[in-house]
């Protein structure tokens, strides 16, 4: 199952780099005339980068960790669902579907008319076959299907399960490339690499080099061959790269951190960009005492008068460049899950300014005194807590001093410890670690139920020593998790049922508050927006806009139009 993957790490290394060639690429920036670019010679091909350095290891499989692209552009789902919007699904090899009453039966009715790119007949032996692989190679299997899929005959097929599974909808129905059974029933889909792809997507494989590669369009693509007929995907040497190739005009399409940020269109003539909140990022507890976390974290006093002392404000600035925006300590994410925060929240959004009286009340009333020295104190242990991130992540690193400036005036010592991002991992899985800045992230739909079930469930989480799956906290309650088993049972249209659960989990959620809320934060893509119409707007975000997240990349492809500049 394939997911929109945050290219964290390049996020985060960006940010020194951006900011170091601020001067630098604004020079060139200006020697570049606008609406006119190396990348404008070929007016129907676009350039993308995505974050890669080095070579380019030639690898198409669609299931494999180390795929380097084609999902979405070459292998296609049933149906388009992103996470960004509520809109109904977009049918791609599927036209329509229908639930039974109780969540136990899906049925889809495919395209008539598709082919594979080698012209072979797309039916519903490729969809029972994709789906059957899950049983035969359960590694592929990464969003847990546990269904059954059955042909009807060559334009339906069901699926079947034996408890309600509302929620496996996205994952099944537009997050599971199908593959041709005629070329895949021969290989290792563990192993392979498809260097010679065979998909139903708008675009094949046209030449490959370590340096570069380039996909084009497909010809016999059931919904006509797209208007960009190049995609060309560059290798260059890391993010300073990028911003400098941006600023010359040699790529249309990138996502990250760029010198000045806020003014993309003045320091890149010719270009657009759009930040949109995804990633809701958070100070990550070791929360349970009964699990075997150990320090001042596991109070939940000290938990939330961490919450009342953030300046959120200040931390945006001086940290995020000011694209990261409001969080809720519900998780919900904002703007398009606001309906979803139960009324019984006193606070559905975090406040932007301390409150570093609240801290101080909830400290004393949890029996923390303060010190001689600011600091308080309890049972002969200083409230001094440290917080692991990764080494280079500087835009967290930077938000951890400044937390640490604003927790030291409510009385509460914070600390940095960096680390690899494997040591960090290892931390983080096996509890050995008081506090972790990070980011939850969103499942394949907008939908906190994906969220909640992630990060908030006992079946993910596990005592201090053993790997946590998701739920590194250690966040377990019997009636968090009832309500969110019940969730899997009733169907999405359902509101008001789904809302009495959410309203369960969300007070409990507040209540302890396991991840300390900061800020949500913003994804910043940079598009030549001269060269190419069609981009996503935040009045139209048709998908997420981020060069690296497939598959909603491949709606943007197909809806972008050549200016011929």
């Amino acid at each position: 199952m394939f997911l929109n993957t945050a290219r964290r790490n390049v996020r985060r290394a960006a940010t020194a780099g951006a900011i170091a060639l601020a001067a630098a690429v604004a020079l060139s920036a200006c020697t570049s005339p606008s609406g006119s670019s190396s990348a404008s010679a070929d007016a129907s091909t676009l350039v993308a980068y995505t974050g890669q350095s080095g070579d380019y290891q030639i690898n198409f499989n669609p299931y494999s960790p180390s795929q380097i692209g084609g999902i979405g552009t070459i292998y296609e789902g049933l149906f388009f669902i992103t996470n960004v919007n509520n809109k109904a699904p977009v049918p791609l090899l599927g036209t329509k579907y229908t639930w039974n009453t109780d969540g136990t039966q899906l049925d889809v009715t495919l395209r008539k008319g598709v082919t594979w790119s080698d012209g072979k007949p797309f039916t519903a032996d490729d969809v029972v076959f994709t789906f059957d692989m899950f049983g035969k190679y359960p590694s592929l299997n990464t969003s847990g299907f546990d269904g059954k899929a059955e042909k009807v005959d060559d334009t339906h097929v069901k699926f079947t399960w034996t408890h309600p599974a509302f929620v496996s909808g996205p994952s099944v129905l537009a997050r599971t490339p199908i593959v041709p059974q005629h070329i895949w029933s021969g290989i290792d889909p563990t192993k392979d690499v498809m260097s010679k792809p065979v998909g139903t997507g708008p675009y094949v494989l046209d030449n490959f080099k370590a340096q570069a590669y380039t996909l084009s369009a497909n010809t016999k693509y059931w919904g006509g061959a797209p208007a960009v007929k190049k995609l060309r995907y560059l290798s260059l040497s890391g993010n300073t790269a990028g911003a400098d190739a941006l600023a010359a005009g040699s790529i249309d399409w990138q996502t990250g951190p760029v010198p000045n940020i806020a003014k993309v269109a003045q320091t890149y003539p010719g270009y657009q960009a759009i930040t949109v909140a995804q990633n809701q990022m958070a100070l990550l507890t070791c929360s349970s005492a009964a699990l075997g976390c150990t320090g001042p974290q596991t109070d939940p006093a000290v938990r939330h008068a961490i919450y009342y002392a953030m300046n959120r404000k200040q931390l945006n600035s001086l940290a995020f460049q000011n694209t990261a925006s409001d969080i809720s300590p519900t998780f919900a994410l904002l703007p398009g899950q606001k309906d979803l925060i139960s009324s019984d929240i006193a606070e559905p959004v975090t406040s932007d300014s301390p409150d570093t009286a609240k801290s101080d009340e909830l400290l004393k009333g949890a029996g923390w005194t303060k010190g001689s020295d600011g600091y308080y104190q309890k049972d002969g242990q200083d409230l001094a807590l440290t917080v692991e991130v990764v080494t280079g992540w500087t835009d967290y690193i930077t938000a951890i001093d400044t937390l640490s400036q604003q927790l030291k005036k409510a009385g509460i010592k914070l600390t940095a410890s960096q680390s690899s991002w494997n040591e960090w991992t290892d931390k983080k899985t096996k509890g050995n670690f008081e506090l972790a800045i990070d980011s939850l992230g969103q499942g394949p739909s907008s939908d906190p139920y994906y969220l909640y079930n992630n990060y908030f469930t006992t079946k993910n989480t596990a005592k201090v020593g053993a790997a946590a799956p998701m739920n590194i906290a250690r966040f377990s309650d019997p009636e968090v998790d009832k309500a969110i088993d019940a969730l899997a049972g009733i169907n999405t249209s359902d509101k008001a049922a789904r809302q009495a659960q959410f309203d369960v989990i969300q007070k409990k959620i507040t209540d302890d508050m396991p991840y300390i809320p900061i800020l949500t934060g913003g994804t910043t893509s940079e598009f030549h927006a001269n060269k190419f119409t069609g981009w996503p707007t935040k009045s139209d975000l048709y998908a997420f806009p981020a060069v690296w997240a497939s598959p909603d990349n491949a709606q943007v492809y197909k809806s972008l139009k050549p200016t011929g500049k």
